[in-house]
């Protein structure tokens, strides 16, 4: 039932108590009552405005596992991709041998609805660690899209319908495409950085027409999410990625303001907090203490060109921490390093910051100066994102690292290796009164979300762990290899209305 058909059953009761008619009055109560409470959606990546919390009071479970306070389990393929769900449906995508799909689950049963391929020319290079299923979907209820950057954005109905395509990549990466699509009123926003031709894009939900198309060259390879942040009542598109977190305007896709001075890549998704604060992490390998990257003069380098061709190729790199990196620095794959090429590498390296940032709403042009409330340098991540909970800021690092910070100040509260010391990808995500983390070996941790932050459990799956998990109406949502288990307490119901 929807809220203006809740508010007129209640007007209509009231007035025929006020009447006298008892009947009708019991009659209108017991229908308001009957009607299931709407269920929770998590629609995009880390669900409702990529903030990563479930609102649902219900409970959510602790001691979880294979075996453990399972509602159902799917068997699906392989994907890193986070569930997204909606009404009665769950969506992920995922890659069968050579084919990339869209999955649609029963939300009640986990039972498979429809599949449905994305064509694409030839698989994208992607990162060892990686999978061409990496996006997670988006859907508003009505429509699902999801992407794969070896093929681009695909829409269909909840039922599985197409109703658009709109192809392009590959693109000129060799770890592949990351970040996830949004829908926002009746826009698809996608934002693409790669080491060439980076754009951020608005297309028309309903029939996948680009509205307006942003030209983003500065920036390289990164995999932040696109983030929509309202200020003084407009949408702004925020994008955080090479050197600059930027906000866009909504409807035009113009450059509203930046924020300069974070890492070369930006892997990790914005947040925007309660107060309508803006928290961005920024990080990348080789941009901090010892570990810091120094590029040699252009000269210097240069003076490795033995055939005296203009480029260093491959053979001629010489040896330095940059040399692993030549795909990397050759921007358009073409085998051949420029002189641009190596300077606007060169200038990543030397310029970007490893920080964590709080950001004022309000800002216009470069607001560096003027609008960053606070910044933190210490233990940040490499890929999860951030979460706000509570009063409280969550950053994971690989090692199991969880730092926790005042959103207010920046100041950590709490600093402390978890149980689970491997490597993180998944993003912490949060919901009745607990904070939920995975790791890629597939190890999942409990923490309380109270002072203190204490381990409340810890369970290994026999599977690897890259997709975020999903929270709504009291069931937690995990994928692990190529399972999808759906947990929740014994005496709970799902409502999918």
């Amino acid at each position: 039932m929807n809220f203006p058909l809740r508010m007129t059953l209640g007007t209509n009761y009231r007035a025929s108590l006020r009447a006298g008619n008892l009947m009708t009055a019991l009659a209108l109560l017991a229908l308001s009552i009957c009607e299931p409470a709407k269920a929770e959606d998590w629609p995009q990546f880390r669900g409702l405005h990529g903030n990563g919390v479930s609102q649902s009071k219900q409970a959510l479970p602790v001691e979880v596992g294979p075996e453990k306070l399972v509602k159902w389990k799917a068997t699906l393929p392989p994907g890193h991709s986070s569930p997204v769900l909606s009404q009665d449906r769950i969506f992920l995508t995922g890659v069968d041998q050579d084919r990339l799909l869209t999955i649609a689950l029963d939300r009640i049963s986990g039972k498979v609805l429809w599949q449905q391929p994305a064509p694409y020319d030839k698989p994208e290079k992607i990162h060892n660690t990686g999978n061409l299923a990496q996006s997670s979907a988006v859907t508003d209820g009505e429509i699902v899209v999801t992407f794969f950057g070896s093929s681009g954005l695909h829409a269909y109905t909840k039922d599985g319908k197409h109703l658009w395509s709109h192809r392009m990549g590959p693109f000129k990466n060799d770890f592949g495409a990351g970040s996830s699509p949004i829908i926002e009123d009746n826009y698809v926003i996608l934002t693409q950085d790669h080491d060439v031709d980076s754009f951020i894009a608005a297309y028309d939900k309903k029939t996948g027409t680009e509205i307006w198309r942003t030209d983003r060259s500065e920036f390289m390879r990164s995999y932040a999410s696109p983030t929509i942040w309202t200020v003084n009542g407009k949408k702004e598109i925020v994008a955080a990625a090479t050197l600059r977190i930027v906000g866009y305007d909504f409807e035009t896709g113009k450059e509203k303001w930046t924020v300069k001075g974070v890492s070369r890549l930006v892997n990790m998704t914005p947040i925007v907090g309660p107060d309508n604060t803006l928290y961005a992490a920024c990080w990348s390998p080789g941009g901090e203490g010892d570990d810091r990257i120094v590029p040699p003069p252009v000269e210097e380098l240069f003076a490795s060109d033995t055939d005296k061709n203009g480029t260093l190729e491959e053979g001629e790199f010489p040896e330095n921490p940059l040399k692993r990196r030549f795909s990397q620095i050759d921007r358009n794959k073409d085998g051949h390093i420029t002189r641009q090429e190596y300077q606007s590498v060169a200038l990543t390296h030397s310029q970007g910051r490893n920080v964590v940032l709080a950001i004022a709403p309000g800002g216009s042009g470069d607001i560096t100066k003027s609008h960053v409330r606070w910044e933190y340098t210490k233990q940040i991540p490499y890929c999860p994102s951030p979460l706000l909970y509570r009063d409280a800021l969550y950053m994971v690092k690989d090692g199991g690292i969880l730092s926790i910070l005042s959103p207010e100040s920046g100041k950590a509260l709490k600093q402390f290796r978890l149980q689970a010391t491997g490597n993180y990808y998944a993003s912490p995500v949060a919901g009745d009164g607990k904070v939920y983390l995975m790791s890629q070996n597939g190890e999942l941790t409990v923490l309380a979300a109270s002072e203190g932050w204490k381990e409340l459990y810890t369970v290994k799956f026999e599977a690897d762990g890259h997709a975020t998990p999903a929270i709504a109406d009291g069931r937690l949502y995990v994928r692990v290899g190529d399972k999808l288990y759906c947990f929740g307490l014994p005496d709970q119901t799902a409502s999918v209305k």
